[in-house]
């Protein structure tokens, strides 16, 4: 037997609670994981508050991440005692996740945890980390650099934005930071935002193009703050989208990209190849400096869960939320 956060359909309500199980219970998978910790996303906020459309089957362990030690494995990539972690595939979805002191998953979904990192730091890091990677590597894929001014990261006090802005900085950038919680400034100053900008200012309809203001941007709320941002986006530059945590929606027009040459690269964590994902972990394991993850981390134990999910959806989560399955 093992804990773990269930979702259940209890005729049409959410049903969450934190109860035993046992492993018989496991989804199929060729490799069990002891997991050690997990982390709260936005995805993991609308699984637990809401349950459907994100949960696709009942019951449900969410938790889209999760990190640990093989305990048993009948993959031959993977040994027992190896450290792993996950990110997506639809785990925490369609397929019981991290919210649960086991789990049984399919040896391609897991990677080796970085020598750089405890599995701790890697779900510190987590999926809203990787993605921010993801999008700072797409940045310059399209050949932004420093030189070409200024990088604009909305959703900045969140868990995408802040790793992103800590990237970002390292790597040189000059970072404006989009928030609407001006008393997390001195919180993303440290993290290397040069400026701050009131959220309000992207967060309605807009001009079809407005002034030049940013090289490029990595942005995690979509709606209209997207279409604000590519209309401020200077010729050449690249838009990164992730997110959509003000809607799916995208009241755009074509004038950024034909008159600008703007680039929108669509960013998906999700089911990325095992190529992008290594190249990912490998940058984060040679780039984020553990100090500066620390200050954005806060440690939780799996009863807190759902009380931090409703956070999440309310805008009022700093940084990164890890969740030690063993407190």
């Amino acid at each position: 037997m093992f804990k773990a956060l269930v979702v259940a359909d209890n005729d049409g309500s959410l049903d969450v609670s934190v109860r035993d199980v046992d492993e018989t219970e496991l989804p199929e998978g060729d490799v069990v994981v002891d997991v050690e910790f997990s982390t709260v996303n936005y995805k993991d906020g609308l699984a637990v508050v809401h349950g459907k459309p994100v949960v696709r089957s009942f019951p449900m362990v969410p938790g889209i991440d999760l990190a640990g030690t093989v305990s048993t494995s009948e993959s031959e990539r993977w040994a027992v005692g190896d450290r792993v972690l996950l990110n997506g595939f639809g785990v925490g979805e369609g397929h019981w996740g991290g919210f649960g002191q086991k789990a049984r998953v399919k040896g391609e979904w897991l990677l080796e945890v970085p020598d750089a990192f405890t599995t701790a730091q890697t779900m510190a890091i987590g999926t809203a980390g990787y993605t921010a990677m993801l999008c700072v590597q797409a940045l310059e894929d399209q050949g932004l650099a420093p030189a070409d001014g200024d990088i604009l990261v909305t959703g900045a006090a969140g868990g995408v934005g802040s790793v992103a802005i800590a990237l970002l900085a390292a790597r040189g950038f000059r970072v404006i930071a989009s928030t609407g919680r001006p008393e997390e400034s001195e919180y993303l100053t440290v993290l290397g935002a040069a400026e701050l900008i009131d959220r309000t200012e992207l967060g309605e309809p807009g001009r079809p193009l407005g002034k030049e203001r940013w090289a490029g941007a990595v942005d995690a709320v979509g709606s209209h703050t997207l279409a604000n941002v590519l209309a401020s986006t200077s010729y050449g530059g690249t838009v990164a989208a992730c997110g959509l945590a003000q809607g799916p929606d995208l009241a755009a027009t074509v004038m950024p990209f034909i008159i600008r040459g703007v680039t929108l690269v669509g960013i998906d964590s999700v089911m990325a190849p095992r190529s992008r994902r290594e190249r990912a972990w490998a940058a984060l394991a040679a780039e984020l400096d553990p100090a500066t993850l620390e200050s954005m981390v806060e440690t939780i134990a799996l009863s807190e869960v759902p009380g931090v999910a409703a956070r999440i959806l309310e805008g009022a989560v700093r940084g990164r939320i890890v969740v030690d399955l063993n407190r």
